[in-house]
């Protein structure tokens, strides 16, 4: 079995949290921060069974820069 860390994006949308796993691209939420990690590795799990991360996989994370008003 293999470990990989992947980032959480967390934040209250309304009264709900919401996560989201940028490197993979899922989204889960929950009634607080640690629920909804929780929930988002659920979903990345799920998500990794149908759609492994092979050899031939690239995982990317960059940024960009935005100008606003």
């Amino acid at each position: 079995m293999k470990t990989h860390n992947f980032s959480a994006v967390v934040h209250l949308e309304d009264d709900i949290y919401v996560a989201n796993c940028p490197e993979i691209g899922t989204v889960s939420q929950g009634k607080s921060i640690e629920e909804a990690v929780a929930n988002l590795k659920e979903a990345t799990e799920l998500y990794i069974e149908e759609f492994p991360i092979g050899a031939t996989s690239a995982i990317f994370l960059t940024t960009f820069e935005l100008e606003y008003a």
